[in-house]
């Protein structure tokens, strides 16, 4: 069993600052891309910055220049800090791995795990 764990939402005002982590937990083999996604309410859940194992980072146009996505391969953690926010940023941010995992009596598994999500308001 793989659990991904987030902290570090909360409330900020305007053009303030907050840092994201999730930690993978579990009966690890590896991590492949890791990544961080945000649903707003109504709205469906979109993709805001991914990472590889590799350190390649790809984000959504509306959070470039601002977040930065990072990983600690040796501690299966991902991290985004958030700059320069704004109110429409407030969503519910989830993070997301793509895990190859041990499992008993069947071998190795691949699969897409998600995190519980923490809540990240924007708001003066």
């Amino acid at each position: 069993q793989v659990h991904l764990v987030e902290s570090g939402g909360g409330l900020v005002q305007p053009g303030g600052s907050l840092r994201l982590s999730c930690v993978a937990a579990g009966s690890i083999l590896s991590i492949n891309a890791m990544g961080w996604y945000r649903q707003a309410p109504g709205k469906q859940r979109e993709l805001v910055a991914l990472i590889t194992t590799g350190g390649s980072t790809s984000y959504a146009d509306s959070v470039k220049g601002r977040f930065t996505i990072s990983r600690d391969n040796a501690k299966n953690t991902v991290y985004l800090q958030m700059n320069s926010l704004k109110p429409e940023d407030t969503a519910v941010y989830y993070c997301n791995a793509d895990v190859l995992s041990h499992v008993a009596y069947i071998g190795t598994r691949r699969d897409d795990y998600w995190g519980q999500g923490t809540q990240v308001t924007v708001s003066s």
